[in-house]
């Protein structure tokens, strides 16, 4: 049934909430509304709260976000009203859609204009990428362009996928965030005769193991690797990464900086891992991982999706003791991620 108003969280400014009502969106035949059943909280909509809130930072795409919002793109909900044209053109695989059907959303639209939309996959890098949840300001129609609220608008140029009949929606809500997991596709496209990369039975390390770092475990054993390695202060996080596959678990709490990356070196016959994923949020991890990963090996920023100032990264110590070169390599599904390989 339409509703009159709906319902939303709305964040103001950083650091302040409210529940405001807004109108139900009117669609049109190439657009829907879908109905929420849940929907994630991101390290990014955390970035945001923060006030770290310029993304895509020091490149074409540079935003920041247009107080306020209405956070929320890790999404899952039943479609409940769906024009015409939408029901064939708005899921990825040309799926029939029909009102009641559960989906997923794709957070990210893209121009289809630029060059990187001409001449590669467009995700991330697309110089014009608009996500909800965080591009939208709320206070234009047609509001509802984030997931933290009864209900939110698909525009024709977005995309859904369908949910499988048998999968929950606890399940199927964490579809966006287990993209994020690529980090490691991508290694494992980078390995050669040369070592470079995730090869069979590599060590692979994950600083941060909440629901991101969780699912980096989670592919990471999926894919063949020999030795993970999970980093947290939380001791509940630490056994669910036990749970999920990791074969060691290292606490924040009484040790140093110094001591975890001894540690590491110890777990790899002294050479540190070959692939190193941050999904902590937080810019002082990045360091203390470039020092866990060997030489040739590989490291991944997942999880600091926000201008948060400056690190301080030693050149040698850092970049040129393990890795030999630097190249920023944003991974498809990602859009958060820097390489490190010789």
């Amino acid at each position: 049934m339409k509703q009159n108003s709906v319902n939303a969280a709305v964040m103001t400014a950083p650091g302040r909430f409210e529940v405001r009502r807004y109108p139900y969106p009117q669609i049109d035949d190439v657009s829907m509304v879908i109905e929420l059943e849940m929907c994630g909280i991101c390290g990014t909509d955390k970035h945001t709260f923060r006030g770290e809130t310029v993304q895509y930072a020091g490149t074409p795409a540079e935003s920041h976000t247009p107080f306020p919002i209405i956070p929320g793109h890790e999404i899952v909900g039943k479609v409940a009203e769906i024009g015409g044209t939408a029901r064939h053109s708005l899921e990825y695989a040309g799926q029939e859609l029909r009102i009641g059907d559960r989906v997923v959303m794709c957070p990210d639209i893209l121009c289809g204009q630029c060059w990187y939309c001409r001449n590669t996959f467009g995700f991330p890098l697309c110089q014009n990428i608009k996500g909800y949840g965080n591009a939208f300001t709320c206070d234009e129609g047609p509001h509802l362009m984030g997931g933290w609220a009864d209900y939110i608008y698909v525009r024709k140029d977005a995309f859904v996928f369908k949910v499988p009949g048998d999968m929950e929606p606890r399940i199927a809500v964490m579809s966006e965030l287990m993209t994020c997991t690529f980090n490691l596709d991508k290694a494992k496209e980078l390995y050669t005769m040369g070592g470079e990369g995730f090869g069979s039975g590599a060590t692979i390390v994950i600083q941060g193991v909440g629901p991101l770092g969780l699912l980096h475990v989670l592919k990471a054993r999926l894919m063949g690797a020999g030795t993970i390695i999970a980093i947290d202060r939380s001791d509940f996080r630490l056994q669910m990464a036990k749970d999920f596959g990791a074969d060691a678990v290292l606490s924040l709490n009484g040790t140093t900086q110094a001591e975890r990356v001894e540690i590491v070196r110890d777990l790899t016959q002294g050479r540190g891992g070959d692939v190193i994923v941050e999904c902590t949020g937080v810019a002082e991890a990045i360091p203390e991982g470039l020092e866990m990963a060997r030489r040739g090996g590989a490291y991944f920023v997942a999880g600091v999706f926000a201008d948060v100032g400056d690190i301080p990264i030693n050149p040698h110590r850092h970049l040129l003791a393990n890795p030999d070169r630097l190249s920023e390599q944003p991974s498809a599904g990602s859009r958060r991620a820097i390489l490190v390989v010789s």
